[in-house]
This record gives C-alpha cells, sequence and structure tokens, in this order.
C-alpha cells in the first residue's frame, strides 16, 4: 500500500508526458534519422528517459512537501496532509528521485548532467517559490519543460546551440497550463484563461514560422497540430464559460496531457509520422494512469 502512496506522489500520468518530451527533444537534435541505432544509442536513450523521471517526479514530490500547509486546508484528502506518507519520507524519496536523474543524465554526456542540475534547481525554484507568482510562475514552469526539452537534445550536445530555439514552444505552453491552473481551487480566473488561449494561438504561429525558417516539415507535423491546438481550445473555452473549479481543473489535466500530442508535432516535423505515432501510445497511457493517480 505505501508503494501505492509513493506513486501518487509521483503523478506517474505526468511522468510520461515528461518521456514526450524527451522523445522530442530527441527528434528536434536529429537523433532519430541520423543515427544507425546500436546499443550506444539505444542506452543514450534509456538513461535519458530514466533522467526526466527522476527530475519531474523529485519535482513533484517536493512539490507536495512545500505545498503541505496550503493543502491542509484545501486538499486535506492528499497524500501527505492525510499522512499516509510522512513528510520526512517524501523528502527522502524526492532526495533519490533527483540523484538518479542527474546520475542519468551525466551518463549521457557533461551537458546533459549540467542540464539536469539547472532543471532540478528550476523546479524547487517553482515548487518553493516560483508558484506563487503570477508572472514568474509561469514562466519558471514553462523552463522546467523547455529545460526537459533541452535534456532531449542534448543527445547529440552540439545541436543544442542549431536547435536550441526550440524551447520557447513548452515555456508558452506551460506558461498556458499554469495561467489556466491559477484560482483553480476557487475558480474565477477568466482573464487568466483568455491569455492562455492566446498563448496557444502563438504556439501554432510559432511552428508556422519554423517551418519556413526551420527544418520542421509542418505538412507532416499538421495532423498533430491541429489535434493538439483542438483538445486544448476546447478545454480551455469550456473552462472559460464554466469559470468553476471542476472545469478548471479539467483543462489543466487536458493541457498536461495533451504534452504527448505537442511532442508528437515535433517528433513528426523533424523526423517522421511512424517516429511520433508510437509515441501516441504514452497518450492513452496517460490517460489510464490519470484515472488511478492524480494530476494536479
Amino acid at each position: 500500500m505505501k508503494l501505492y502512496y509513493y506513486l501518487t506522489l509521483m503523478r506517474p500520468a505526468n511522468i510520461m508526458t515528461a518521456l514526450s518530451d524527451i522523445l522530442g527533444g530527441v527528434a528536434i537534435s536529429g537523433f532519430l534519422i541520423a543515427t544507425d541505432w546500436d546499443t550506444t544509442s539505444w542506452s543514450s536513450v534509456g538513461w535519458l528517459l530514466l533522467a526526466t523521471i527522476g527530475l519531474y517526479a523529485g519535482g513533484i514530490v517536493f512539490n507536495d512537501v512545500f505545498d503541505l500547509k496550503e493543502d491542509r486546508v484545501n486538499r486535506p484528502e492528499r497524500i501527505l496532509p492525510s499522512g499516509k506518507v510522512s513528510v520526512t519520507e517524501a523528502s527522502v524519496l524526492g532526495i533519490v528521485l533527483f540523484v538518479m536523474g542527474i546520475v542519468s543524465a551525466f551518463m549521457v554526456s557533461k551537458i546533459s548532467g549540467i542540464l539536469a542540475l539547472i532543471i532540478m534547481v528550476l523546479a524547487l525554484t517553482y515548487d518553493k517559490i516560483g508558484k506563487h507568482h503570477s508572472f514568474l510562475g509561469p514562466l519558471n514552469m514553462g523552463l522546467c519543460r523547455g529545460g526537459n526539452l533541452l535534456l532531449g537534445m542534448s543527445i547529440i550536445p552540439e545541436n543544442i546551440f542549431r536547435d536550441g530555439y526550440m524551447v520557447i514552444i513548452p515555456v508558452l505552453f506551460i506558461a498556458a497550463i499554469t495561467l489556466t491552473g491559477q484560482k483553480e481551487v476557487s475558480g474565477n480566473n477568466k482573464t487568466s484563461i483568455l491569455l492562455a488561449m492566446l498563448l496557444d494561438a502563438i504556439v501554432v504561429i510559432l511552428f508556422i514560422g519554423i517551418s519556413q525558417y526551420g527544418n520542421l516539415n509542418l505538412k507532416i507535423a499538421a495532423p498533430f497540430l491541429v489535434l493538439w491546438y483542438g483538445v486544448n481550445f476546447l478545454a480551455k473555452y469550456k473552462a472559460y464559460k464554466n469559470n468553476q473549479p471542476d472545469w478548471i481543473k479539467k483543462a489543466v489535466k487536458t493541457g498536461v496531457l495533451s504534452l504527448i500530442l505537442l511532442n508528437a508535432c515535433y517528433i513528426a516535423g523533424f523526423a517522421n509520422w511512424n517516429y511520433a505515432l508510437p509515441v501516441l501510445i504514452l497518450l492513452p497511457l496517460s490517460v489510464l494512469l490519470a484515472r488511478k493517480f492524480a494530476v494536479t
């Protein structure tokens, strides 16, 4: 039973989206179409996937640790305020996960390891400070996801400088999700949702621009992009129209899970659709896990 509580703290459904970040970054780097897929190639991808599991889960665990006082009032049913796991146990779990993430990243390259350290610092900054600021919070969380995409790109370190600008997309979209989630408990956040919808539209415009001046094939990425934008527009529109906590929570949940679709856009556009389709398997898996474990 304790294992179930630990898994709940780690948000397994969200981890699926973090794995897709890595695969998206790997595709952007050109690795998928340039490699001969030997044992070294597979191990590099594997280490990066393990790294993001540790980093993401560690950040999520510490988020609940820092939120304990607030959750005792607003969400007493959660794992920590309900006493199912102690703060000490959760903190140890978070530290172990961070160490696993950083060590795994260094197994790929020095740059990967440094990026992992930066992601850890960004995650802890958001957990402790960033989420309490209306502007810095969304930006901080966006940088965490952007760093995760860069971590995937670091599989070919020199290409980070060529394609690193792509982090602007997850930064904007995660900022949109974070804005949508503001006042999730109380509702009444229509202005934030409208701004989030604007950021989603800007992401689509950026994809079009990158296809014109970069290596992204928009024709192949378009079906994935339309699907991603459609599900988010619909979820945010419903949250705007019915501006209550339940609808806001659904919009945030949709946004988080749709990160898999967004990463499929990168993979299709920078590699090919046949690489993107297998990644979509993570989506139903994430949805199934979301029914069993919390997402927000």
